[in-house]
């Protein structure tokens, strides 16, 4: 009988930290979808008005990768007010040769917040300035820190500042930073001053309204706008789209639906039909990133499916190689 191996929370946070490798794994997922006969289905999302939440539901078969994985993952985001997680949910890993299951991975939503980090550090790899030192983080929830923690693994960064709606949760997040990363982080209580001279700009809230506005923004700035991952939210001013010099959208059809895009098109600010060049195709050299130290760029992640089953890949071979989880015949 096949052995399916069975992965803990705390099994995953030690198999797979925020390393180069998770980084690269992801940066080569998106180059596949660019490059490859990747079959990735739109999301199929959940929505549970009464609770406050919602379930998504993403995949990919990426052809090289032995393996594919559905995720299923949920945010309930009432649930701090319960003392629980806003965040939950598992991947579970296929055989791509036999359609036999893997592995189940119960992550709670570890590996996804892993993998949306590397996105956001790929992005920034490809848009920002190389001397880039500054980082403004809008949010202070489990994204906002890691989105620091994988810009520092990509980029010369040396301080930053953080924002959030609680000012309070600011304030911790930034001393908690502080300590943990070994860089200053200055929490402030105005959006508007942590973006004021910053480098790189990373937006991480479950926002439904414009959090960073169009004339806030200067020259050579990359903003990496991580939350809009579904309709209602919305944390960019459509208006920027007029200032920008490079727009990359981790997945054009989701942007067009989810993303920063969306809220773009509109307000009239973005033709419905104008085409963008896709995160892979900047990578694989299809397509310009940042050309101009001055160019003002948005990297728009709404998540993919090969961003999962990429991570639930490597999760998976490192279990392999040091023989961790369970083991149970199928």
């Amino acid at each position: 009988m096949p052995e399916v191996t069975i992965l803990t929370e705390s099994d995953l946070r030690q198999l797979v930290p925020l390393d180069l490798e998770a980084i690269g794994c992801v940066e080569d997922a998106f180059l596949a979808l660019a490059t490859s006969a990747v079959v990735m289905p739109p999301i199929m999302r959940l929505d549970i008005k009464d609770a406050n939440g919602e379930v998504d539901v993403k995949t990919a078969y990426v052809p090289g990768i032995a393996s594919f994985a559905i995720k299923i993952s949920p945010g309930f985001f009432d649930n701090p007010k319960l003392g629980l997680p806003s965040v939950n949910g598992l991947m579970v890993l296929f055989s791509a040769q036999t359609g036999l299951v893997e592995a189940a991975l119960f992550d709670n939503g570890y590996l996804t917040d892993i993998r949306t980090a590397a996105a956001g550090a790929v992005s920034a790899k490809l848009l920002s300035r190389p001397d880039a030192s500054t980082v403004a983080i809008l949010g202070a929830g489990v994204q906002a820190k890691l989105q620091l923690q994988a810009l520092m693994l990509v980029r010369p960064v040396t301080a930053a500042r953080l924002w959030a709606r609680d000012p309070a949760k600011a304030v911790a997040a930034a001393a908690d930073l502080t300590k943990s990363l070994g860089i200053e982080v200055t929490p402030h209580a105005k959006a508007r001053d942590a973006v004021n001279h910053a480098d790189i700009i990373v937006t991480t809230t479950p926002a439904t309204a414009p959090i960073l506005m169009a004339d806030w923004l200067e020259p050579g700035q990359h903003i990496t706008a991580m939350g809009s991952d579904a309709e209602h939210k919305n944390e960019i001013d459509p208006a920027i789209f007029a200032r920008l010099n490079r727009y990359v959208p981790d997945r054009l059809s989701q942007t067009r639906i989810l993303g920063e895009l969306h809220h773009a098109i509109a307000a009239d600010q973005v033709s419905a039909t104008q085409e963008f060049a896709e995160l892979g195709a900047v990578l694989a050299g299809l397509a310009p990133g940042r050309t101009n130290p001055g160019d003002i760029t948005l990297a728009d992640l709404t998540g993919t499916g090969v961003q999962d089953t990429a991570i639930a890949t490597l999760a998976r071979q490192r279990a392999n190689a040091a023989h961790a989880g369970q083991i149970f015949s199928a």
